[in-house]
């Protein structure tokens, strides 16, 4: 068994916020994350980043993770174990990992879960046809290796990350034929979709795709209009010819770590689905373990970051460790996280952290 002060679970940025702030009051960091490069969904994000700059406003998203990555360099309590797969998590605070065929049996005082999110996908005919994509799979394939989904696509859902990935589709020559959304109204930012009808995508909303048609691959989708209780309108089906569809209706909390421990969790639709009960300083019902970022909650990576930083200050309290500017660094991040949340799309966070905090008997 190796013993370590705190084991953070996923080195995306709200895992590395947190790295961050423990090691400053001096705590012994293993920071553990799936893939071989540090940085979670930053590294394929090449869009400029909206907020003050306190959360990194007009810089790259993987030129925020440059930035938390080189944070981390200086401190020689922390170890990071990349391209290393979490197997299991234990009451007592023990994780187990599995790297270059070794199982390895950890324990921490304290363990912060940052596992962020997995895609969602959609129930339709033939949508296991190759050449039909989530939104991540799509960055990765362009972003980081340079790869064309296909030539002619269409996206489904006008979220804001279906909204910039269809740009960057745009700018890297791939034809996007429409953005179809299932909803009455866009859901992303204006300013993105305003961006998208000047260049002539069309944006259609209640409307949604039936079945896609192809024999290899896909080669078509067929398409169809909703009322206002979402049924399907006769007589309004549309075939569009493509080679690529694009999938982007939401994520979905990855708790399920959290679950192996019986930590208390709830259902809470404005949150992205299952959530782990946690308390204002984010510790689920299983004492010293804690949760940051989109594993808690659906929301922008500068809302994750700053969830990281705070979480990294409540573990170091909580180990009797305190951060030397302990109450003026809580006082800031707050601050930031309350601003990211005052706009129209925090509401909904809001309101699903007010029920899923709602009677808890965890709170210290």
């Amino acid at each position: 068994m190796i013993h370590k002060d705190l084991i953070i679970i996923g080195g995306g940025p709200s895992g590395l916020c947190a790295a961050k702030t423990a090691l400053e009051a001096g705590i012994s960091v293993l920071l553990i994350d799936r893939s071989p490069n540090l940085g979670g969904q930053l590294v394929k994000q090449t869009h400029k980043f909206f907020g003050s700059k306190e959360q990194y406003a007009k810089t790259r998203g993987f030129d925020i993770a440059k930035k938390l990555i080189s944070d981390l360099n200086d401190f020689e309590n922390l170890e990071i174990k990349s391209n290393t797969t979490v197997t299991g998590l234990y009451p007592d605070h023990v994780v187990t990992t599995y790297d270059n065929h070794e199982y390895l049996r950890y324990q921490a005082k304290a363990v912060i879960l940052a596992t962020g999110a997995s895609e969602k996908f959609l129930a339709f005919e033939n949508n296991d046809l190759p050449g039909i994509y989530g939104a991540g799979a799509v960055q990765t394939l362009m972003n980081n290796y340079g790869v064309l989904p296909g030539s002619e696509i269409v996206m489904v859902g006008s979220g804001n990350i279906g909204l910039i990935v269809s740009y960057q589709l745009l700018q890297a020559g791939v034809k996007v034929k429409a953005i179809i959304e299932a909803a009455p109204t866009i859901g992303g930012y204006k300013v993105h979709a305003s961006k998208i009808r000047r260049l002539g995508i069309p944006i259609y909303t209640s409307t949604t795709i039936k079945r896609a048609i192809g024999t290899d691959s896909i080669e078509k989708i067929e398409i169809v209009s909703l009322d206002e209780k979402w049924v399907e309108i006769p007589n309004t089906n549309q075939i569009i010819s493509l080679d690529a569809l694009c999938i982007s209706v939401g994520l979905s909390p990855m708790y399920q770590l959290i679950s192996m421990i019986n930590a208390e969790t709830k259902f809470i639709s404005e949150l992205g689905g299952f959530v782990p009960v946690i308390d204002y300083h984010h510790q689920t019902s299983v004492p010293n373990v804690f949760v940051c970022g989109d594993a808690v909650g659906i929301e922008e990576a500068s809302s994750a970051m700053m969830e990281g930083y705070l979480t990294g200050l409540y573990v170091a309290n909580s180990l009797h460790k305190p951060h030397p500017k302990e109450n003026e660094l809580i006082t800031h991040y707050e601050s930031q996280l309350s601003m990211l949340r005052d706009g129209p799309f925090g509401i909904k966070t809001k309101i699903g952290l007010e029920k899923l905090r709602k009677g808890i008997q965890h709170v210290k």
